[in-house]
């Protein structure tokens, strides 16, 4: 069971990752998502780039059969991109993003404890304990995106208007 759902959310985050990458490197759709104007180019080109490696590395090495000590890593660096993104949505006031990102890293976090035992030898965590986490975690996911989709999204003039309205 455990095996599956680290699979599944495996191949989740790293569908998700690669397609929030993406666009970042090739600036192409970037302009929908607010504060990114704020940012150097060279910075957003970075942060896509970590993003689209680090999926690759959560899931090619174990489908590979190779090199699978890297899936815990790349799982810890993807929570450290996504709890650096929270803080960005944090400062920016956007509060279901912040959750929302908070919410993978989280995610990332849980595949990492449970694919640490590729990494180091010593105890790993019970199965009976980490899907069910893994489980509320999803979910909260899932609620969190329908909400955000459900949220009008601001326009550009709008959020110029409230960045200059709070400086």
């Amino acid at each position: 069971m455990l095996t599956t759902t680290l699979w599944a959310a495996q191949i989740a985050l790293a569908l998700f990752f690669l397609f929030a990458g993406l666009p970042k490197i090739l600036g192409r759709g970037i302009d929908r998502w607010t504060g990114f104007d704020d940012l150097p180019r060279p910075l957003t080109i970075l942060i896509g780039i970590a993003e689209v490696a680090a999926p690759i590395a959560l899931v090619l090495p174990m489908l590979l059969g190779t090199f699978e000590w890297t899936t815990p890593l790349a799982a810890i660096g993807l929570a450290v991109v996504t709890l650096m993104a929270s803080g960005f949505h944090l400062r920016a006031g956007e509060w279901l993003p912040a959750l929302e990102t908070a919410l993978w890293a989280m995610l990332t976090g849980a595949v990492a404890v449970g694919r640490w035992d590729l990494l180091a030898t010593g105890p790993s965590p019970r199965a009976d304990l980490l899907v069910p986490v893994m489980g509320v975690l999803t979910v909260a996911l899932v609620v969190n995106i329908v909400a955000i989709f459900r949220m009008p999204a601001p326009s550009r003039a709008e959020a110029r208007e409230s960045e200059e309205a709070r400086a």
